[in-house]
Parts: structure tokens; sequence; C-alpha cells
């Protein structure tokens, strides 16, 4: 047989024998939610109304949206527009998508944030007049046009914070770890003494800080799990002591400007133990470099952090990430999402965009967690957000590698907003998809508590009823994220075609801060519609 024979016949085995995966064959689906937000998101967070506040900074120059008349902020000092009528913060309606301006007067470029106990949206620092600032939002009815930002006068913080990450404590009180030129924490309500020295941040600097929104994670036992560049301790922040110090994690820096990613597994069964993973970030050099090609890492370490002797366990993502998004799903899988290929954070610094999700599997084999979903088509790099939403979608929004708002540019400034849906929520899973029908809309610590569910299917094993809490999305890390799976009995069907299940609330704050969490039935790994409830001391 001839050479053009046996080619010919390689390319039909190859078309008509081997299937390459397209983007339909691979899972999730995507949706357009707002064409033109008016403003790209830097910092994003749900609220228990079903609205969404999204926030960029306000020394930007002209947004895409005009404030109501007479609302103009008047800065003499702003480098830009000293007469500055257009909005730099949105609410965004999930009912209708609709989008409302808000008006922020001080800068929130690179702030942070968290939900208080009763469920405002507690904001944090930023730069220039927003250095030391506190802000609040306390969220209303979508159909409101009442609530809007407050900057708090008679407080401040005792640091400027630039960079820092919020958390939760387990008596509602925030601590504020961090920020650039903070080697410290401190706590809302504010504390008699002001911040407190916390000398590992300084330790974990570079020579291109990569100390920067360090990742907090509250673990069960009380403590803090912080994370920066590539060290870990754990902390007493009630003595003010490191009481543990882990094992360096391999492959380079991964806070910002390297821009790695972080989550807490599930608190599930006793609650005693906690994992945290963390995956992707730049090369060290890249930033001070400035170089946009640089190849990103791939890799992930997961370390049980209340365990005796723990240690990193590596293994690599399907694909190389920087400033992804890692969005902790009802499931109590992760969904990896936006982000680049090479470089690293800062203005116009990446390249290559990551446009496949990754859905992270943490109860699959060591090489057989990561599953590559559907591309989205909307490149997301620096300065844009993921949030999981109540009906199960994540919302992404922003992305604005630029000084200013650009759009004649290769990765233009982006003011779309977009939902995507995970595999659970595809039509051939419709009929295993729960509607939670009854619950309760307070819980104590400790409480035994029912909710009801309906079911197009017969219920087959253990339906989970699983907290979520609304985390505040910025920079590659959603601040105050974490998933608790319940205690649960057997789903008992009733007369009225319900199935019943019996739940016990966590046991205290160290496992869920009191606030508002999104409640989900999840039913073979297909989670419902959630409703909202408050867990009360």
């Amino acid at each position: 047989m001839t050479n053009s024979k046996l080619l010919f016949l390689f390319f039909f085995f190859l078309i008509h024998f081997v299937t390459i995966p397209s983007r339909a064959d691979l899972p999730g689906t995507w949706e357009l939610l707002v064409a033109d937000a008016g403003i790209a998101s830097m910092h994003t967070a749900v609220t228990h109304f079903n609205t969404v506040v999204l926030l960029d900074r306000t020394d930007i120059g002209p947004s895409r949206k005009r404030l109501p008349s007479h609302h103009c902020r008047n800065d003499p000092n702003d480098p830009v527009l000293k007469k500055d009528c257009y909005a730099h913060s949105v609410l965004l309606d999930l009912k209708t998508n609709s989008i409302r301006p808000l008006v922020i007067l001080t800068d929130t470029w690179c702030s942070s944030g968290q939900f208080l106990p009763d469920g405002t949206l507690l904001h944090t620092g930023g730069d220039l007049d927003g250095f030391r600032k506190f802000r609040k939002f306390t969220p209303c009815e979508s159909s409101s046009s009442v609530c809007d930002w407050e900057e708090l006068q008679d407080i401040q913080l005792s640091q400027g914070r630039w960079y820092a990450t919020n958390q939760i404590l387990p008596n509602g009180e925030i601590i504020i770890v961090g920020g650039r030129a903070a080697s410290s924490v401190e706590f809302f309500p504010p504390r008699k003494g002001g911040a407190v020295e916390f000398p590992f941040l300084t330790e974990a600097a570079d020579r291109q800080y990569d100390n920067l929104y360090p990742y907090v994670h509250l673990l069960p036992n009380g403590h803090l799990f912080i994370f920066a560049n590539n060290k870990a301790v754990m902390y007493d922040f009630t003595a003010n002591k490191v009481i543990k110090d882990y094992p360096t994690l391999d492959g380079g820096p991964r806070n910002y400007p390297s821009a790695g990613s972080s989550a807490m597994l599930a608190l599930t069964e006793d609650y005693s133990s906690a994992t945290i993973v963390i995956c992707g970030g730049a090369q060290f050099g890249a930033y001070l470099q400035r170089s946009t090609d640089t190849p990103a890492h791939g890799s992930c370490g997961r370390i049980e952090a209340t365990g005796e002797n723990p240690v990193w366990e590596m293994e690599d993502m399907p694909f190389a990430r920087i400033m992804g998004d890692m969005v902790m799903l009802p499931t109590g899988e992760i969904l990896i999402i936006n982000g680049a290929q090479a470089g690293t954070q800062g203005f116009e610094m990446a390249s290559n965009p990551c446009l496949n999700p990754v859905l992270y599997r943490p109860n699959e084999p060591l090489g057989l967690r990561f599953m590559t979903l559907n591309p989205g088509t909307v490149p997301r790099m620096y300065h844009s957000t993921a949030n999981l939403l109540p009906d199960g979608r994540i919302l992404l929004a922003g992305s604005n590698p630029h000084f200013f708002y650009k759009f004649a540019t290769e990765f233009p400034t982006e003011l779309r907003i977009e939902a995507f849906s995970p595999e659970y929520l595809s039509a051939d899973r419709a009929n295993l998809r729960p509607v939670l029908v009854e619950s309760p809309e307070k819980l104590k610590y400790g409480e035994d508590f029912g909710v009801a569910v309906t079911v197009e299917l017969p219920v087959v094993g253990i339906v989970e009823v699983n907290l979520a809490s609304a985390p505040f999305s910025t920079h590659s890390f959603s601040q105050g994220q974490r998933l608790v799976k319940l205690k649960v009995t057997s789903a008992i069907p009733d007369d009225a075609g319900k199935y019943r299940i019996g739940c016990t609330a966590p046991p205290d704050g160290r496992v869920a801060p009191p606030g508002y969490y999104m409640v989900f039935a999840v039913n073979q790994g297909v989670p419902s519609v959630a409703r909202w409830v408050q867990l009360v001391v």
C-alpha cells in the first residue's frame, strides 16, 4: 500500500472514528445576564435580599452609569474628575437583572469586606481618601431604592488597609488582616488599643510583596489559618499568638500579586477537621519584570489544617492559572473559574486568558479530582469576580486590566455580567432537583429543626442540607467563604407529597459564625434553589 493511501486511511479514521470533545460535549452552560452593567466590578457580594452589590474604584474617571440627579461626588483631590456624576457601585436585582446606581464617596480600590451578623455588608479600606474608612451597605428589598452606601464618620481604621482580608469571627466580630505596609490585624467593632502587630506578615513578604490579600480561613477549632506568599500559620487571634507553623507550600508565591486562590473544603461530620486547598499562581519575578508571557503555575496544594502533623498534598490542574476564583458549590465541590495562563496580577500584566472552568471534586482520588468544563467566551482576568447565587449558578462580573476604562484593546474593560450553570443544573437532572418548600428563617446553635422538600422522582439515599455563606469576592479570593454540611436524618415522605428531613444546626460560631446563610437541599448531587436563614447566638 502506498504512503498516500496510508495517509488517506489515517485521516479517514480520525474524522469518522475519533471523537474530539467540542464545547457542547463539556459540562456547564453560559448565559448573559446584563449586557452593560455600567461599571466593571472589582468587588462583588450577594445579599440575603437576592441582590448583588458590585463595586469599582472611585478615581477611575467616567463609568458607563450615571448617578441620579444631585448625587454627584465632589472631590477636589480626584486626579481625573473633581465633580464626578458617574456611578462606581451598582446594585443588581437577580429577579429582573436590572441595575441601580449606588453612591460611594471614598476610594475603594483594592479594599476588603465581610457581612455582619445582621446582614449588613461591612466594607473597609482602599486607597487615598478610602485608606482608613469603614463603610456599610444595609441591604433592602429589591423593589426599594432606599438602601445605599453609608460612610462611617465617627470611627476609622487604626491603620490604613489596602489589599487586606476580612473574616467574620465566632462572636460576630470582624478581623481585618494585613494590607500594604500593614503587618497587623484589627477588629470591627474597633477594640481599645487599635491595631495589633502580626509579624508573620512581615516574615512572609518578599521584594514584590506577595503577602497581600492573605488567605484567611476560620477553622472549627476557633483559630485562623492564615496563608501569605508560600507560608502558613495557625493564629490564635485572642492571644495574638502563632500556635502552629505549617510546612512551606512548593510552587512559588500564591498571594497578590502572584494571584493564586484558596478555599476551605466543606465542614462535615463532627466538624473537627478542616482542609485547605490553594491553587495556581505566578512565577516569582513576573511582577517585578512586568512579564506578561511568563507561564503561570498549575499546581495545587491541599492540607488538613487541623491535623496533628499536616503536610501538603500536591496535584496539578488541567490548566496553569493565575487570577482564578475558587467558588464553593452547594455540593461541596469547588469551581475554579476566570483568570489567565501567563503573566501576573497588575495592570496589563497578563495574557492567554483561561476560558475553561475546572471542577475540583475533593472526594475523588488524587489524580482524578479535576474535570474540565465548557469554556466561556469572555476573558475575565485582573479585577474580575465570581460568586455563588441562591439558584446554584455562578455570577461572573468585572475584568479591567487597565488603570482607566479602556474598550478598544485586546482585553477591554468588561461591563457584561454572566452566569455559569454547573452540570447539576442541566435539563437531564431536573427531575432530581429538590424544591425546598419549608425551612426556618432563624436558627440557634445546636437547634434541631426540620425542612421539607418536594422532588419529581422518588428520593433515594440521603438528601443533604447545607449552609453556604455569602462571601466578599475580590482579587481571586472569596473572603469569608464556607460551606457547612448539617447533620440530617433520612428524608421521610408525608401524606402531602413532601419529604421531611430532620436537621441539626451548627454547634457554635467556630463552625459557622453568626449571620445569613443560603440553605440548600442537595439530592444526588443536585441542589435546590436556596432559602436564606439567619444563624443567631
